[in-house]
């Protein structure tokens, strides 16, 4: 089998039910399976899909314990040569996948790929294309609204929207990587709740010699936000998720850029929790 598509759905079924659709209408000259496991949602509408999409296989999750420990619970069952992790907030928009695996097989050490995103309203989502996180680029993401064009920031601005190239780092919302590297290089960190896990995931096949792109002439809906509440646990997951990273890559190794990070994270996370009040 060329490709296993893993979604975590939690509490988002008629958004995982339109993401299923759209992987049944654009996936059809590849021979592939479709994984999704349930987070332990509080909703229980999600097993209404099940007769609705027979040939896809329906986990359920009886605790809550994370993206990343969803994920790599379903991995653990897939049969695909390749691996794509799909947020159930997505919808394929073509018949790419050929093409995507085609790329994916031309290129030596190939690491992960990822596609351009748009939300609702056709916007371009520049977390499509990122740096690895550090002191300079986190200070731009974090406190200022520069986005010059033709920049290597922490968004790739140097990069067309359109274009195929190179690239640190792609989201987990549409990542492609070989099932094979990914349990080689110890699948996704299950210390990352939710948030992060895929700037880490990208970061380590780039620390083991695999190369990581984006993919430009695709696109990808994604309804960002639809299935997040902005809220004090949201704001704890994800700045925690952001120390997670530093502590494990820039405490010991590049103690100037960890103090920077540590307290300009801590300082950010604070000023969103007063804007919440």
């Amino acid at each position: 089998m060329k490709l296993s598509v893993i979604i975590v759905n939690y509490n988002v079924t008629p958004l995982l039910r339109n993401c299923l659709l759209s992987i049944q209408k654009y996936i059809q000259e590849v021979e592939y399976e479709v994984i999704v496991i349930d987070n332990a949602s509080t909703d229980s509408s999600w097993g209404d899909l099940i007769p609705e999409f027979p040939s896809v296989h329906f986990m359920a999750s009886d605790t809550n314990g994370g993206f990343s420990k969803a994920n790599n619970q379903a991995i653990k069952s897939a049969k695909g040569e390749y691996l794509l992790l799909l947020n159930p907030d997505t919808e394929l928009e073509g018949f790419y996948m050929d093409d995507l695996l085609d790329f994916a097989d031309s290129r030596p050490r190939f690491g992960c790929l990822g596609v351009r995103m748009h939300d609702a309203e056709g916007n371009f989502l520049p977390e499509s294309k990122r740096s690895v996180p550090d002191m300079f680029n986190s200070f731009e993401k974090l406190f200022t609204n520069f986005k010059k064009n033709n920049s290597k920031s922490y968004y790739r601005n140097d990069i067309e929207e359109n274009a195929v190239a190179e690239v640190e780092v792609v989201t987990g919302a549409f990542l492609l990587i070989k099932r094979e590297v990914y349990e080689k290089i110890g699948r996704l960190d299950e210390a990352y709740f939710m948030y992060g896990e895929d700037i880490d995931l990208c970061y380590t096949l780039l620390q083991n010699g695999y190369k990581n792109y984006y993919y430009g002439k695709v696109s990808l809906l994604h309804l960002k936000g639809e299935s997040t509440v902005k809220d004090e646990v949201y704001l704890e997951r994800f700045y925690g998720a952001m120390q997670t990273f530093i502590d494990k890559y820039y405490k010991g190794s590049k103690p100037l850029q960890y103090s920077f990070l540590k307290a300009g994270l801590k300082l950010r996370h604070q000023i969103e929790k007063i804007k919440l009040k």
